[in-house]
């Protein structure tokens, strides 16, 4: 059986490894200069699970820094500038690649 600190070390690999930051609340909020407790209510209002925050455990919550950072500065003039942020981190997810066919190269 894994030790919980084995697994959470793990999971925060996977979130460094991909090409957006992924951040706690703290960092999150001291980025956007907002306190950690707004961060908790633009999450609930605002953000989409999955695209602008990832829940990892029940008590591990990491924010896409890149996004948060679109989201703030195209929220109020042109949000159609931040979905086409979200449509590029979302394509850019291994789970959204094509898959290959074929052989594989020797």
């Amino acid at each position: 059986m894994k030790h919980p600190e084995q697994n959470m070390s793990q999971q925060e690999e996977t979130l460094k490894s991909s090409s957006f930051t992924m951040l706690d609340k703290y960092l999150t909020a001291k980025i956007v200069g907002i306190s950690p407790h707004t961060v908790k209510t633009y999450r609930e209002r605002y953000w989409q699970a999955g695209i602008h925050y990832v829940r990892c455990n029940s008590r591990m919550i990491r924010y896409n820094q890149e996004l948060i950072i679109d989201w703030v500065a195209n929220r109020s003039n042109s949000p159609e500038c931040h979905q086409r942020a979200i449509e590029a981190y979302l394509a850019s997810l291994l789970s959204n690649k094509p898959k290959t066919r074929g052989r594989k190269p020797k």
